[in-house]
């Protein structure tokens, strides 16, 4: 839709209280192909043990009306405060990551009866809209957090690690260790050389 497209109207950031949550009662009883954009400025949420952000998420939110529900559509970005995988230091990491769904009333908006997931929707994920017509997007955007994170975050490609013999970083100080002995039933394997 374009910006002069009457269907389409911005609508100001989500409530102080609920930063990630949006009442979209208005939009449920609009015709089908409505829409409402939001704007998310430094929103906070809490990771737990998962993850721990070093910058607040800031994006945007596209909902359009379909014939059952809403059609979401958000993108968003943020800095992760993680460890390197390999030499252990702190490091922030720049995540954007989207979020593509579906999300269907759990309330009847004519006539106040409960709406029942299908099996299918359940098993495809889709976001049911609290009792009071609220799109609630922090579980999503937590879970999309989840899914971005590398499993293994470098602070540079070229990370050579930690020292085996003392712990620390192989790009600090230097490393000239003396070797151990070693123990008299692998003495043979000294001799023998990678080639």
């Amino acid at each position: 839709m374009t910006a002069g497209d009457p269907r389409a109207t911005r609508t100001p950031g989500p409530p102080a209280d609920s930063p990630l949550a949006w009442n979209v009662a208005g939009l449920l009883s609009d015709g089908v192909g409505a829409a409402r954009d939001y704007v998310v400025s430094g929103v906070d949420i809490d990771g737990g043990e998962d993850f721990t952000l070093a910058a607040p998420i800031d994006g945007r939110v596209h909902l359009n009306r379909t014939n059952r529900g809403l059609l979401v559509a958000a993108d968003f970005t943020t800095v992760l405060a993680t460890e390197c995988a390999r030499c252990l230091r702190e490091m922030t990491l720049p995540l954007a990551f989207e979020i593509h769904d579906e999300a269907l009333p759990a309330v009847d908006l004519k006539t106040g009866k409960a709406v029942a997931l299908s099996a299918a929707d359940e098993e495809t994920g889709v976001i049911q809209l609290t009792d009071h017509h609220e799109l609630d997007l922090e579980q999503p955007i937590r879970e999309a957090i989840l899914l971005t994170m590398p499993i293994a975050p470098l602070d540079r490609e070229d990370c050579p690690g930690l020292c085996v013999v003392c712990g620390l970083p192989l790009d600090e100080n230097s490393h000239d260790h003396p070797d151990d002995d070693v123990d008299p039933r692998l003495e043979a394997l000294r001799g023998f050389v990678a080639d």
